[in-house]
């Protein structure tokens, strides 16, 4: 297997995978309602890459160094027969971990078939557990159970440790830390905070909206003493801490504060094959294209070498040192203009 490293010498070893741009949530910071209305044009489904290409194009990737595959959205178990996807992944040679990302709606009817299917593990998408605060947050009313019973049906279908993702928003659900968890702690999942980030252009997001990795930290810690541990593998995004009464462990996922580029080995195939290198990318390439162009596999393959070799995203790094150099721009509330970026529902997390 061949380790392809981009100009900042970071292996690709992640691929993630947006099998769709639609979803049934419409979450303040990813697809808000009033620009992702009932007569939004979502892409049609001929323009989304098949089961075939998708497989296809992965097979590819793991010849380049990719050993983990994550499937995302919009929410992904939009597409139909996504079970199918996952058990043809799971044949490829090379791929170790098959995970899925999801917002939990329909993650019970799921989970058992996915499991059986290949899937290795799952991360479900909850902001609080007050069913006001989640419905605000979702705009669509969906209730807190549905969820928590999507996440118990993937703990019996032994997709464990389940990761729980909370976006957390000041203003919005900051004062739900502690019951979250609360709620997750002795339950073998992991609780993973993460500060609400400037992907994409439409979901009104400052600075001041932030709240940061560290004062998240202290408000935990005050309750249930923690400590560090090691990363699982190089370039783990999160940074994990164990409880001292041996409850299990939090994550902390702290782009804006603490970038994390230096470590990162993702890329990212939207849902009609366009391959961003970045999550804050303003632009992919079209795999799709070439693929339907009749492409051999030497070529493409070619192709994607090409793109990662010349790669030198660092978008939450440089932004960073911005703001230390502008902290002025930073902290009166207003974005710096700057051309569109991807947007979350169109990339995958």
């Amino acid at each position: 297997m061949a380790t392809t490293l981009d100009q900042r010498a970071r292996p690709l070893r992640d691929l993630r995978i947006s099998v769709t741009d639609r979803c049934n949530f419409r979450c303040s910071y990813c697809m808000p309602k009033e620009l992702f209305g009932r007569d939004f044009a979502f892409l049609p489904r001929a323009e989304l890459l098949s089961f075939e290409e998708i497989v296809r194009l992965s097979r590819l990737f793991v010849e380049e160094g990719v050993t983990k595959v994550r499937l995302t959205g919009g929410e992904p178990l939009l597409r139909r027969d996504l079970e199918r996807l996952v058990e043809m992944l799971a044949r490829l040679d090379g791929i170790t971990d098959i995970a899925l990302t999801t917002n939990g709606s329909m993650l019970a009817a799921k989970a058992r078939a996915l499991a059986d299917a290949g899937l290795t593990r799952v991360t479900v998408s909850l902001d609080a557990l007050d069913d006001e605060v989640f419905g605000a947050m979702n705009d669509v009313g969906f209730p807190v159970a549905r969820v928590l019973a999507g996440i118990d049906a993937a703990a019996d279908a032994g997709l464990t440790p389940v990761k729980v993702n909370m976006v957390v928003r000041r203003g919005v659900n900051d004062h739900c830390l502690l019951e979250m968890a609360e709620r997750f702690r002795c339950r073998g999942h992991v609780l993973r905070f993460i500060e609400f980030m400037d992907v994409g252009t439409t979901n009104d997001w400052t600075l001041e909206d932030v709240v940061p990795a560290a004062e998240i930290l202290g408000t935990v810690e005050a309750r249930w003493p923690l400590e560090p541990q090691q990363p699982n593998y190089k370039g783990e995004v999160a940074t994990r801490y164990r409880y001292r009464d041996g409850a299990g462990e939090i994550g902390l996922i702290a782009s804006v504060t603490q970038p994390f580029c230096g470590g990162c080995t993702r890329a990212r195939l939207s849902a009609d094959g366009k391959l961003f290198t970045c999550l804050f990318a303003r632009r992919g390439h079209d795999l799709r294209a070439l693929l339907r162009a009749g492409m051999s596999d030497l070529e493409i393959a070619e192709r994607t070498r090409e793109i990662w070799t010349a790669r030198t995203d660092r978008y939450s790094a440089e932004r960073a040192i911005s703001e230390r150099a502008m902290p002025e721009r930073a902290s009166d509330g207003q974005t710096i203009e700057e051309p569109a970026k991807v947007e979350m529902s169109y990339i995958g997390g």
